[in-house]
C-alpha cells in the first residue's frame, strides 16, 4: 500500500484550507460520495492530528496521512492525489 500525493493537490489544500507547515491533513472513509471503489462509500479529508497513521506522506510542509483502520479501504493498492488544472479540481484515485 502507498500514498502520494502530488506537490499541485498539496498545495491546493494548503491554500484552500490555510494550512500551515506542520498540519496534517487525515484521509478518511465516509459514507456517501462518488468513490470507485466501494459502491456507496468515498474518501474524505479534514484537518487533524493523526492517532495510529498507517499510510502518510509529507508535502509541502503538511503531512497527508491515512489512520490504519481505515487502510481496509485501499485493498492494498495505492492512493494517488492529484490536481486537475483544466477542471480545478482534486482527483483521488486508488490504482
Amino acid at each position: 500500500m502507498k500514498l502520494t500525493v502530488e506537490q499541485a493537490a498539496a498545495k491546493w489544500y494548503k491554500d484552500g484550507m490555510e494550512l500551515r507547515d506542520g498540519d496534517h491533513l487525515r484521509i478518511f472513509v465516509r459514507l456517501g460520495g462518488c468513490g470507485s471503489v466501494h459502491p456507496g462509500l468515498s474518501l474524505g479529508v479534514m484537518k487533524d492530528d493523526p492517532l495510529r497513521p498507517g499510510l502518510s506522506q509529507r508535502v509541502e510542509g503538511i503531512t497527508f496521512y491515512m489512520e490504519e483502520d481505515n487502510l481496509w479501504y485501499l485493498d492494498n493498492k495505492e492512493l494517488r492525489i492529484s490536481f486537475d488544472d483544466k477542471h480545478e479540481e482534486i482527483i483521488m484515485k486508488v490504482v
